[in-house]
């Protein structure tokens, strides 16, 4: 009787199938709601007419309810503390409990919920996507698939940069449909989420540093973060994005000179990220894609990490305490496969961001491969950039399907 508002968690996942087995964390799901494995998503039972014939049920419920009190809406029960009594239950542990307190009305003042949800919401001045999207060139490169490159100045009161022009892309031409190129340059320092939801044809870079959840939920692009040139600090050494980067990305690259925060790749599905070392928790419930670390790491490596691989430079021979080998195993970088993998993605960030770090890593490959450890899960074992013996593998597969003829 005191809320504006109403969340439905896990309830709203049972009405889509959800049998709650609590193992979301292991890409086991037996009805692929929370899997990556295509064979277990293939199981997933829902349709969206569940839910709507949920919702439309708990509506009704409700409106029975309220009827029965004698009120239409919800609105008029907010805050009528006199429609409540307390359950008398004999337990001990309850009998000197007292709900007194909460069913009075504490003096609240003469006014409705509908009254103070209808106050002017404050605004934070302009919105820097807006200002990129009225831009001529941007909005002429939108709509004709063109390419243009452009520059903005940001501050940390800017979030969610970019965001909003993924949504209008995404709307236009769908996932990958946009086979134009937008090239844009940020200058200071970005806010919370910059780069979120990028797809294809995005390409984004930020000279300066950002907050958390840079790269959030991004689908494709390129997302590139260096510091500003004579910054008094060493790049490998200094943290340039926060927390939680990368939250649930599906596609796209990332390549950042210098650290990162904590949880960094948190549930990454399929992007491919270079960073200069790590917080805590890096790579955590990580089902896809690839991640290189050109540093240190924190602990708790690897935590729940079900799919993709980590590469993770090790070079003073501390990183094996800190990762969690409750799914992955760690092994070096035998795979030819994985060799190119991993060289390739370095080549590609010091092209990016022309880190010192990376070109003396490839100036010295033969002495810094045996430094590098790949993590991982069991669902990569078998995968070329994993597996040694790849190609013998293969050829005895192939052997066994013939012989079965």
């Amino acid at each position: 009787m005191g809320a504006d508002e109403y969340g439905f968690g896990s309830v709203a996942m049972i009405a889509t199938g959800c049998v709650m087995a609590r193992i979301c964390h292991t890409n086991n799901c037996p009805v692929g709601v929370a899997s990556q494995r295509e064979e277990l998503r293939a199981r997933f039972p829902g349709v969206p007419g569940d839910l709507v014939n949920y919702f439309l049920f708990v509506a009704e419920e409700v409106r029975a309810a309220l009827a029965q009190l004698g009120y239409e809406k919800l609105d008029d029960i907010i805050g009528r503390t006199d429609l409540l009594k307390p359950k008398h239950i004999s337990l001990v542990k309850t009998q000197h409990i007292d709900l007194g307190y909460l069913l009075s009305n504490a003096g609240l003042p003469e006014w409705s919920s509908s009254q103070i949800r209808s106050q002017d919401v404050h605004t934070n001045g302009p919105v820097l996507d807006e200002t990129i999207l009225a831009d001529p060139e941007i909005a002429d490169a939108i709509e004709n698939e063109k390419e243009v490159s452009k520059a903005f100045q940001i501050y940390n009161v800017d979030r969610a940069v970019c965001g909003r022009v993924a949504g209008v892309i995404a709307k236009k031409y769908g996932d990958t449909g946009f086979a134009g190129q937008l090239n844009i340059t940020f200058n200071g320092s970005a806010g919370q989420s910059f780069g979120c939801f990028l797809t294809p044809g995005m390409n984004i870079r930020l000279v300066g540093e950002a907050n958390d959840y840079v790269g959030k939920g991004m689908a494709g692009g390129e997302l590139v973060v260096v510091p500003v040139d004579k910054t008094g600090f060493v790049p490998e050494d200094a943290t340039i994005v926060g927390n939680t980067c990368l939250y649930g990305a599906t596609g796209g690259q990332v390549f950042v000179r210098g650290k990162a925060g904590e949880r960094f790749a948190v549930r990454n599905s399929l992007c491919q990220a270079v960073v200069e070392g790590t917080g805590d928790h890096c790579c955590e419930y990580m089902t896809g894609g690839c991640v290189v670390v050109l540093g240190k790491a924190g602990r708790n490596v690897a935590a729940g990490m079900t799919g993709g691989l980590a590469y993770i430079l090790d070079e003073d021979d501390t990183l094996v305490p800190k990762v969690n080998k409750e799914i992955v195993k760690m092994q070096r970088v035998n795979a030819p496969a994985g060799q190119m993998q991993l060289k390739g993605l370095i080549e590609a960030y010091v092209d990016k961001t022309g880190s010192e770090k990376g070109i003396a890593i490839l100036r010295e490959w033969e002495a810094y491969l045996p430094l590098f450890w790949q993590l991982v899960p069991p669902s990569e074992e078998d995968s070329p950039e994993a597996c040694a013996e790849f190609e013998r593998v293969l050829a005895k597969q192939a052997t066994t399907q013939l012989s079965a003829k």
